[in-house]
Order: structure tokens, then sequence, then C-alpha cells
């Protein structure tokens, strides 16, 4: 008996993150020149940054994933409140 599982994508709140972070990697590249000027601390200012933006953001994702899911999970099976007002309502008839 095999269990069917959906095949494993990427989630937003991964692909996008990672997304940003090669746009960032590249606008890095691009702005090399603050950092052969001696723009030391405004180039890895903002490059800083953005990384922690990222980071934020990727957990802000997940969060909201995890509360979607949750919901979807309510939907379809109910929560423990209900079952508990169910029981009851059997066992007072």
């Amino acid at each position: 008996m095999t269990h069917n599982q959906p095949k494993r994508r990427f989630r937003r709140s991964t692909l996008l993150p990672l997304a940003l972070l090669a746009y960032t990697c590249l606008m890095a590249y691009i702005g090399r020149g603050y950092y052969f000027s001696g723009d030391y601390l405004y180039y890895f200012g903002v490059l800083g940054a953005t990384l922690v933006v990222l980071i934020l953001l990727h957990f802000s994702l997940k969060r909201k994933e995890a509360m979607q899911e949750k919901r979807n999970r309510e939907q379809e099976y109910g929560t423990y409140a209900d079952e508990e007002q169910h029981n009851e309502g059997k066992m007072s008839s």
C-alpha cells in the first residue's frame, strides 16, 4: 500500500527570500564600486540591513503559512473544543 504524498515544492516563505537574496547578490556585485572607493560602512550597512529584512520576511511568511495551515485543518477536521461539545451533547441526551 503506497501513501500518495504531494510533490515537495518550495514554499513561498523559502522561495521569495531566496529570489531576493539572489537579487541582493547581484546588486552587491554591481555596487562593488562603493567598496573599492572606501565606503565600507555604506556598502556593508546596506547589505546587512537587506539581509536582516530578508530574514524577517522569511519568518513572517513562515508564520503566515503556519496560521493558514492551522485554519485549513480546523475547517477540515474541526477543533478539539467542537469535539468536546459534541460529546457532551451525546451524554446529556
